[in-house]
């Protein structure tokens, strides 16, 4: 299937270098929330219950069950937030800026 030209406005043109920095960064922090989903959701064959899902606004944990209740954490790219919530209608925002991972893990 050939692409129009909407598709090619909708989807500019990206190149690594203009981003690495934040690439890396951002590479870190999603492991950092990956490991959290890693010790707290049920198995699933293939590692599936590891993976970060594609939202609207970013990445997601998709609920993960803790202490009787659940919790997501949300990688929002369009707020530059960390979005952390409970089934308890708690909620805690970080956010998205330049630090270290040891920074980024202890907040």
């Amino acid at each position: 299937m050939a692409a129009d030209s909407s598709d090619a406005e909708r989807w500019p043109a990206l190149p690594l270098a203009w981003w690495a920095d934040t690439y890396s960064t951002l590479h870190m922090w999603t492991q950092v929330v990956g490991k959290v989903r890693l010790a707290l959701a049920p198995p699933v064959n293939h590692w599936w219950h590891v993976t970060l899902a594609v939202t609207a606004r970013g990445l997601t944990t998709r609920a993960m069950p803790y202490a009787g209740g659940s919790y997501e954490i949300a990688f929002d790219f369009i707020d530059h937030q960390l979005r952390i919530d409970t089934s308890e209608g708690r909620s805690r925002s970080l956010a998205l800026e330049p630090q270290t991972v040891a920074e980024f893990y202890s907040r």
